[in-house]
C-alpha cells in the first residue's frame, strides 16, 4: 500500500517501511506523527483513490527516528562594479521519519 502525504509545503510518496526526511518538526526521538493529510492512497489490488483535496479519514502513522542538519550549502551574492560581496553558509535541518502504518 502506497500513500502521497502533504507535511511541510511538500508531498511524498511512502509506504510502510520506508524512512525519509522532512521539515523539522519539534518532537522527540521516538515519538509518533501522525500525517492527516493523505492526497492519495494506491492499495495492493490496484485500487487508487485521489483526494479532492485531500482524503477524509486517512491517516499516516510515523516514528520519529532522529533529528539532524543537511549538508552545508554556500550562498554567494555578488554585484559586478558595486564593491558588494557577501558569502554565507546555510544548513536545513530536518526530521527523520519512519513510516509505521497507513491506515484508510
Amino acid at each position: 500500500m502506497k500513500a502521497v502525504i502533504k507535511t511541510g509545503g511538500k508531498q511524498y510518496l511512502v509506504k510502510e517501511g520506508d524512512k525519509i526526511k522532512i521539515e523539522k518538526i519539534d518532537k522527540e526521538v521516538g515519538a509518533e506523527i501522525v500525517f492527516d493529510q493523505v492526497l492519495l492512497l494506491e492499495k495492493k489490488e490496484g485500487e487508487i483513490k485521489i483526494g479532492q483535496p485531500i482524503l477524509p479519514n486517512m491517516k499516516v502513522l510515523g516514528k520519529v527516528i532522529s533529528q539532524g542538519k543537511g549538508e552545508k550549502i554556500t550562498v554567494l551574492k555578488y554585484k559586478p562594479k558595486r564593491r558588494y560581496r557577501v558569502k554565507r553558509g546555510h544548513r536545513q535541518r530536518y526530521t527523520e521519519v519512519e513510516i509505521v502504518k497507513i491506515e484508510g
